[in-house]
């Protein structure tokens, strides 16, 4: 495929190298796609521990902790397509793969809604 027939867009996004193995390129797709779930689901439960949790946590407490598990959420998001773009850049110049540096991210924001449903439970179970 010659430079012209790329879009604008791609030529932007992925200036350099050779189209990768179509395979590679939507294997990284499913794996940016899989990263955007896990945001999706930050995102979910931050919300319903704000919308459900009223008898577990005081409001302030609730609506800090629910705010931060969403913040994760979207960094996850946001990391996840700066991988995207990182790993198709280095299929295409031949270049190792980077490491996925959203990885202590995520796992940080499980441990923090594993907290979260931890107190939750304990605080149903003692009220």
């Amino acid at each position: 495929m010659s430079e012209h027939e790329r879009s604008r867009l791609s030529r932007w996004v992925l200036p350099k190298g050779q189209e990768p193995d179509p395979r590679f390129t939507l294997a990284n797709e499913r794996t940016f796609l899989a990263w955007i779930r896990t945001s999706l689901a930050f995102l979910a439960g931050g919300t319903a521990l704000e919308a459900f949790a009223a008898e577990a946590f005081p409001s302030p407490v609730r609506t800090w902790l629910a705010v931060l598990i969403i913040g994760v959420g979207m960094l996850i998001a946001a990391g996840a397509a700066v991988r995207w773009v990182r790993v198709e850049r280095s299929m295409r110049t031949g270049k190792p793969l980077p490491i996925p540096a959203i990885v202590p991210l995520l796992g940080f924001g499980a441990v923090l809604a594993s907290l979260a449903a931890v107190a939750m439970i304990i605080s149903s179970r003692i009220s």
